[in-house]
């Protein structure tokens, strides 16, 4: 399932948090790549661990706290702080899956990559190319979304960034390990959850919404891992 979560930062949230960045000192992206992904990454990223990934990661995550579509989408059980890149001047990332389990630096916790998030902090005026191509079943998917937005989508995915070959891309990614492992499971809740939602606008009071919310928690409960 690939989602799109709009304004998960505000216009000034977003500003805040790039002048913040533009100041930081950038090390090479390679520092966290793993075996395979070393030799397709170009780009540049803030050493975990540093004051402003911390306080900016805060943020972020203070945020997803109170995105309900984030909550239904990922049902997380962990999530990984987040970390935050920038491609400019040709830098890219080619094709590659994200490494299936992620050790904090700080804490040593480890956490299995169910979901991979990317949130956008450049505006797409700012850039081109950099587009993100995560490839499914039904094919490439391009996502390239306004600053304040994020994209989720299984860590299993092969996926990829595009050269920015103009200006600069900086975003924030994170991985989530859900409390669902499969994401068709997790799709089949989503989809279910939002029905539930839709029903009680639609047709509030409706008896059919207690039975669903039911067969949801019911479905959570068989497949949740804690």
């Amino acid at each position: 399932m690939l989602i799109t979560i709009p304004d998960v930062l505000s216009a000034s949230e977003v500003a805040q948090a790039r002048a913040a960045l533009d100041a930081a000192e950038w090390v090479d992206g390679k520092v966290t790549a793993g075996y395979q992904a070393q030799s397709v990454k170009a780009n540049l990223q803030l050493p975990e661990g540093h004051p402003v990934a911390v306080k900016l990661g805060e943020v972020v995550l203070g945020a997803l706290a109170q995105s309900p579509l984030f909550m239904s989408a990922a049902l997380p059980l962990r999530v990984f702080p987040p970390m935050f890149n920038r491609y400019a001047g040709g830098g890219h990332f080619g094709t590659h899956v994200d490494t299936a389990i992620r050790a904090n630096a700080t804490t040593g916790q480890r956490i299995r990559t169910d979901v991979s998030a990317t949130l956008f902090l450049s505006a797409p005026e700012e850039y081109d190319g950099g587009e993100l191509r995560v490839e499914d079943t039904y094919g490439v998917h391009s996502v390239k979304l306004p600053a304040g937005h994020m994209v989720l989508y299984p860590a299993t995915s092969l996926h990829r960034v595009d050269p920015v070959t103009r200006g600069a891309r900086v975003s924030s990614f994170f991985w989530v390990q859900s409390m669902v492992r499969s994401d068709a499971d997790r799709t089949l809740l989503y989809d279910l959850d939002t029905a539930i939602q839709r029903l009680a606008v639609d047709v509030p009071g409706n008896a059919a919404g207690v039975k669903l919310t039911g067969v949801y928690h019911n479905l959570l409960r068989r497949w949740a891992e804690m």
